[in-house]
């Protein structure tokens, strides 16, 4: 009598967890990651420069850094600022993006220069250039290329 007891209590808890309604916890959304790269740092206009890329998703977004390319000689005057032309290229899986030309005004500090952006397709390559002149010197693009893993 005991089984049967155990049993019809066991059939009625197992009737009740099928009427009750299943909770769905809906997981949280993730966000994408962010990567940041640079490439290689080279001289332009007296300058130190460097193209750096920050991939988010299938969005690409590209800026360049400019700094001095060394301390000034002890007892020599602080560097005049400069007013640089800064230019950005990229092609993406062989087709060119937009080109992107800005003035940008160098006092001395780190400088970060905001460039191009571009939405592509996961998997994409993208090989961009950055470009700093200033009078008398032209630019001495430097480079970077990044794969878009999403």
């Amino acid at each position: 009598m005991k089984r049967s007891m155990f049993l019809t209590a066991t059939v009625a808890s197992l009737s009740l967890a099928a009427l009750t309604p299943a909770i769905a916890v809906a997981a949280p959304a993730s966000t994408p990651e962010t990567v940041v790269s640079c490439g290689n740092s080279g001289l332009q206009s007296g300058l130190s420069t460097r193209l750096c890329a920050e991939v988010t998703g299938n969005t690409v977004v590209f800026f360049g850094k400019v700094g001095l390319a060394g301390p000034p000689s002890p007892g020599s005057p602080a560097p005049t600022p400069k007013e640089l032309i800064t230019t950005f290229t990229a092609i993406a899986d062989g087709a060119p993006l937009p080109k992107v030309t800005k003035d940008a005004l160098f006092n001395n500090t780190n400088l970060d220069v905001q460039g191009l952006s571009a939405n592509v397709a996961c998997g994409s390559t993208i090989h961009a250039t950055f470009g700093v002149a200033s009078y008398p010197w032209t630019a001495r693009p430097v480079t970077h290329e990044v794969t878009v893993a999403c």
